[in-house]
């Protein structure tokens, strides 16, 4: 069995054939799927959980756990409504984890020391309700000020807690991941590990620990390798997931039940999911 670790389910690109796509995931192998519940801004985070409750218990479809956070870009809107409605998504028992929360420096959107303020706040609440955290962080090209910053926040707000997280769609250095992995963080790949471009991210991820990584789509995004360009969905999270068993040089098999036991083990779960 493989887990999606984060896709956005609940995407206006799957309002024609949710249900079917989610059948496509568990005929591929797929037993679970985290949806991250940030939609389009807080107003929406609610909606991962809806998915949720609405699937779970029908045959021949993965079990889905959800998220809830306000996206980096979304800080501007994290007022305190928004950070009382993450608070009580978070103690939704479907709600595993907060995020993804964290610094985007790529866009253009929210001033950073905005998003920091956000993220902080976020933090906080998670780690009142105990639960680990998602992080996106995405610098420009060639810079590393948003790790450093993302960093400098983690080490003062988080690491504290002992609960970690997980580095979702990692696309940084051998650095990053080694601090990550020693804040008890879990290294998440996308699609962007199969590219014909993406050999020093394949370097990177050779040398993260089987028990220290996770798979995951990114759907509707990032779909990997012949696909490239087209919507993603949780089924294909078995691309990415043979080529980081090749990378590691394990056999699929091994490469599923390491990131199943990786994200039962995170998210305090009981082994043998399924709907």
């Amino acid at each position: 069995m493989l887990i999606d670790s984060h896709a956005h389910l609940d995407s206006p690109r799957y309002n024609g054939d949710r249900a079917q796509m989610l059948r496509r995931a568990a005929d591929a192998g797929v037993g679970a799927v985290l949806s991250i519940g940030i939609g389009e801004g807080p107003a929406e985070m609610h909606q991962a959980l809806d998915l949720c409750r609405e699937f779970n218990g029908q045959p021949s479809m993965p079990r889905l756990y959800a998220s809830a956070g306000i996206y980096p870009h979304s800080t501007t809107d994290a007022d305190d409504a928004a950070i009382a409605k993450l608070d009580g998504l978070l103690q939704q028992p479907e709600v595993i984890a907060c995020g993804e929360i964290g610094l985007d420096y790529y866009h253009e959107g929210a001033a950073h020391d905005v998003q920091r303020a956000g993220l902080i706040r976020q933090l906080e609440v998670a780690a009142q309700r105990k639960r680990p955290i998602l992080i996106h962080c995405r610098p420009k090209d060639g810079a590393f000020d948003a790790w450093n910053h993302l960093f400098l926040v983690l080490d003062t707000y988080w690491r504290h807690t002992g609960l970690g997280g997980v580095m979702h769609c990692f696309g940084g250095e051998w650095e990053q991941a080694q601090r990550s992995l020693d804040m008890g963080f879990l290294i998440s790949f996308a699609g962007n590990l199969t590219y014909a471009k993406a050999q020093p991210l394949r370097d990177v991820a050779a040398r993260v620990p089987l028990d220290g990584m996770l798979v995951e789509t990114d759907a509707p995004w990032l779909a990997p390798g012949a696909s490239r360009g087209k919507r993603n969905e949780p089924a294909m999270v078995t691309e990415t997931a043979d080529v980081l068993a090749s990378v590691k040089g394990v056999a699929a098999q091994e490469l599923a039940e390491a990131t199943t036991k990786n994200f039962e083990r995170l998210f305090s779960l009981r082994s043998g999911m399924g709907n």
